[in-house]
């Protein structure tokens, strides 16, 4: 048989599987949704601890040139001023994007572990429940780490407030527990996160790799605020609120985008 023939004989299908191609990726662009409009904090609600919902004290979180920027420049001291801008949405199974990277220096009066540290929060609890003085919600973490151009500072860890996990089948002691991928990245690159929840099954990823996946997610009964939110004997973190934290050093997000399942 010619090579002509058997191009003829095949082009159906290539045409078939170029076409069905380009339907899952129209498919996949309709699934997936900007959270952020680059112009402003439109659908996103401002929490910092000592002040009242919706106060944006020092103008922490800003947006100019398409990026959502957290800065303390108008702060005299941090002073345990912990922070985060919620998404006003409630949430279950998704896949969250977000590109980010640290820049400047650690604001005076941060805590010693402040330096190039972050996160993006998940399943919250609602901001609107979130007590005047309460530092962080109840939640669970994917931390931010920025290396310092010598050691290594592992991004990713999976870090619970009020909350419990499970990791390779046990439920670890510390609150953070660190990735079992570790990359570290120094300066002030763009990285771009990923977590992915579906059906109690959370998993991490950075720059597309994935590094770490843990489970089963529920309310620590000894945490204070926490065990109000178990009902009966269900006490499965089920859905909540996507946040971004200010935890006292700068950071630029820009992209952050959702696919729900």
């Amino acid at each position: 048989m010619t090579r002509k023939r058997l191009f003829l004989l095949a082009l159906p299908f290539l045409i078939f599987s170029l076409n069905f191609k380009d339907i899952d990726q129209k498919t996949d662009s309709k699934k997936r949704v900007s959270l952020f409009n680059g112009k402003n904090l439109e659908g996103w609600v401002i929490k910092i601890s000592g002040h009242k919902l919706g106060e944006n004290f020092g103008n922490t979180f800003r947006v100019a040139d398409g990026i959502l920027s957290i800065r303390y420049d108008q702060y005299d001291s941090f002073r345990n001023k912990f922070g985060a801008l919620y998404y006003d949405k409630k949430l279950s199974n998704y896949r969250l994007k977000v590109e980010y990277r640290f820049v400047g220096e650690t604001t005076p009066g941060a805590p010693s572990w402040g330096y190039r540290d972050s996160g993006v929060q998940y399943h919250c609890q609602a901001p609107e429940s979130v007590a005047v003085n309460q530092s962080f919600p109840v939640c669970l973490e994917y931390n931010l780490h920025g290396g310092n151009g010598k050691e290594e500072r592992p991004v990713g860890q999976i870090c619970t407030s009020g909350t419990i996990v499970e990791v390779n089948g046990t439920i670890p002691s510390s609150n953070c527990t660190p990735p079992i991928k570790k990359k570290t990245f120094h300066g002030d690159q763009w990285v771009t996160l990923e977590i992915d929840i579906k059906d109690k099954i959370i998993k991490h990823f950075v720059n597309s790799e994935e590094i770490i996946e843990y489970k089963n997610p529920k309310y620590n009964p000894a945490h204070e605020i926490a065990k109000t939110f178990i009902k009966g004997n269900d006490d499965a973190v089920k859905d909540g609120y996507i946040s971004l934290q200010s935890n006292s050093h700068p950071i630029d997000f820009r992209k952050i985008e959702i696919i729900e399942y």
